[in-house]
């Protein structure tokens, strides 16, 4: 590894929306983040992350967890370490998923949506999903490990228009350079 890029290390990825409407459901959007194998890099994903689990490491948990956007500043925050994933994994995808419950919501639906994506007090990309405004769940970054070992991050944002279920299926495979 070259000792003056050590590439992304430990990054947090955060969420945040406004409540819903009075009278209105409310509004649950979650954090997923998905590894990938060396040997199958866009295949099926080795373990998936969200909503009450944490990957069997420890290295990527869900710090908080909101299921209705009422809490102060970032809603949902979760932390991957990428420094001490097994080398076995070459790709990290992370997605923002809306939760459907009693009506299908989209992006458009969500008041005020952001997210943060950073490594220490360096912000790597922010977002407000406006471009993606039909989308029931999106890829917002992407985390490669290259040739030395080294974690790269591969910012933006991909719409996904499906059934949300499906979306960790799919997640790794919806942008495919």
């Amino acid at each position: 590894m070259n000792a003056l890029n050590k590439g992304i290390r430990k990054v947090e990825v955060s969420l945040k929306w406004d409540p819903s409407p009075v009278g209105s459901a409310p509004t649950d959007l979650d954090i997923v983040a998905a590894t990938y194998l060396q040997a199958d890099p866009y295949g099926d994903p080795a373990y998936v992350v969200h909503f009450d689990s944490r990957s069997p490491d420890g290295t990527i948990t869900l710090n908080r967890d909101s299921k209705d956007g009422k809490g102060f500043g970032w809603d949902e925050v979760m932390t991957l370490e990428l420094d001490r994933l097994d080398s076995r994994y070459a790709r990290v995808v992370v997605g923002a998923v809306i939760q459907q419950r009693s009506e299908e919501r989209t992006f458009v639906g969500v008041v005020n949506p952001g997210l943060r994506i950073r490594e220490g007090y360096t912000v790597l990309a922010e977002e407000n999903f406006g471009e993606i405004l039909g989308a029931t769940a999106a890829t917002v970054a992407e985390f490669v490990r290259d040739g030395s070992g080294t974690w790269e991050f591969h910012p933006g944002t991909h719409g996904f228009e499906g059934d949300p279920s499906t979306f960790t299926a799919a997640m790794g495979k919806v942008h495919k350079p």
